[in-house]
């Protein structure tokens, strides 16, 4: 027995050492985060994509779920049931779950008290690489001022303290900066290297014209331009508004900070037709990643698919469904980009919503539509209505008299689900999400988890080994 674990050992020792060696060599985590891209929503994208592809779609897959370590994360603040983004995006990339609506500190400190947060800051994944000398950067579809871009560079105890007009006369007389200005100011390392979302508003003052919108103006009542701030921080900075100036851009060549909406910016059903032009999910991605690959050192990379989030709360599933494709195409760039022996690639959610798939309807029936028993022959409800596949539990889309189906088509663009409960925007709902990991550190990432500790697996792969 002693021989036979002798050679088994012998056998092992090259495997362990060509681990080791993975770890050791990890050069790049990113993280992808689906604002609200609960498991309902990943299953009715991913038969949306395979109808789109010309299958009956139940068969599909998104690139993500091919990764070998899936988990599922339990989302709770340390204060609600039902969470929100700024405190699930804390627990993921500090390690510590927060109470709803405060972004990177400490429970200890009250919502909206600004005393409270400048005494428990907790340090984000990204601060603690630009600590170390590493690349970073951040991606987002919403605002790059909203919570879940927000966790991983500001502290607030209230997330709307976006720009300065959003804070209380307590925050401002107590030496409180809004979000924009601590992303502006932001001095740890150099800074992140890519900056792309949205939300320019919160940067130019209320004087200033929209470059893209001249009717509309900036937000910021101390009539400051942080877009010039952030720039004259460092040499070779680059501020862009468009995805011309964008794709103008050599990966690698300076710091890049682009704003291409004055807030979230426009659903990919939508993109194509914004004036000013706006770069895909998948085009910030790609570049966010040659950018900080160029550099030649380790690097942490979140990319947040927001809007996804949006189209639920408005009961419009087309929407957060198309989004959730986008963000599908900037994680299969990610994997084309990345070797698996020398990166984390992370796919996950802060929160789910609630959105349900039911009615029984046929195999390969269109999952925007309404059910079907087989093409052409809709299900009925007790009223002998045909009903749509997709709804959710509370929302916009709840009618006193619920309409009648018939000439309506479901699978257009605006359509919006019914609901059960009226509410004036959908909510989110309280049940596990997914996880899904591929490459160095993916093995922590399994079973049923804590939120919080997904932060384990990133920290494992940026750094090549456990800690905090």
């Amino acid at each position: 027995m002693r021989t036979l674990a002798c050679v088994f050992l012998l056998l092992l020792t090259p495997v362990l050492s060509h681990a080791k060696k993975n770890m050791d060599d990890a050069r790049g985590v990113v993280l992808f985060l689906g604002d609200g891209m609960g498991i309902s929503t990943v299953t009715a994208a991913r038969i949306l994509a395979g109808q789109i592809a010309g299958g009956s779609g139940e068969e599909h897959a998104l690139s993500f779920e091919s990764f070998d370590n899936v988990a599922l994360i339990k989302t709770y603040n340390l204060d609600r049931q039902v969470a929100d983004s700024a405190g699930t995006m804390t627990a993921i990339v500090t390690g510590h779950k927060a109470n709803f609506g405060a972004i990177s500190v400490a429970p200890s400190a009250p919502r909206g008290s600004c005393k409270a947060a400048l005494a428990a800051p907790l340090t984000s994944l990204l601060e603690r690489a630009e600590s170390a000398g590493y690349s970073t950067g951040i991606v987002s579809t919403a605002r790059i001022t909203h919570a879940t871009p927000a966790a991983t560079y500001a502290h607030v105890t209230e997330r709307d303290w976006e720009n300065d007009g959003m804070l209380s006369q307590a925050a401002t007389a107590e030496g409180c900066r809004d979000i924009a200005r601590q992303l502006a100011e932001f001095d740890i390392g150099d800074g992140p290297e890519v900056i792309l979302g949205g939300g320019r508003a919160n940067f130019l003052p209320r004087e200033m014209a929209d470059p893209e919108y001249p009717q509309r103006t900036g937000a910021r009542k101390d009539g400051a331009d942080l877009t010039a701030v952030w720039s004259a921080r460092g040499d070779g900075r680059r501020y862009i508004w468009n995805s011309a100036q964008l794709a103008a851009l050599t990966p690698g060549e300076g710091q890049v900070m682009g704003l291409f909406e004055p807030s979230h910016m426009q659903y990919e059903a939508d993109r194509a037709q914004d004036a000013g032009g706006e770069p895909s999910i998948a085009d910030m991605t790609r570049f966010a990643i040659a950018s900080l690959q160029a550099r030649g050192k380790p690097f942490f990379l979140m990319v947040e698919a927001g809007r996804i989030d949006h189209g639920h709360h408005a009961g419009n599933a087309y929407r957060a469904l198309h989004d959730t494709l986008a963000l599908d195409a900037a994680v299969q760039v990610a994997v084309d980009m990345l070797d698996p022996q020398r990166s984390l690639v992370l796919v996950t959610a802060d929160h789910s919503h609630t959105f349900t798939i039911s009615g029984y309807p046929r195999r390969g029936n269109p999952i925007l539509g309404k059910a079907e028993a087989v093409p052409g022959m809709n299900l009925t409800d007790a009223n002998g209505r045909p009903y749509p596949i997709l709804g959710y539990a509370n929302g916009p889309g709840f009618r006193e008299d619920l309409p009648d189906l018939s000439e309506v088509d479901t699978e257009s663009a605006d359509f919006r689900q019914l609901a059960t409960v009226p509410m004036p925007a959908e909510t989110h709902a309280g049940e596990d999400v997914a996880a899904y990991a591929r490459g160095v550190g993916a093995h922590l990432v399994r079973g049923v988890m804590e939120q919080n500790r997904l932060y384990e697996a990133l920290y494992m792969g940026l750094f090549g080994k456990a800690g905090r």
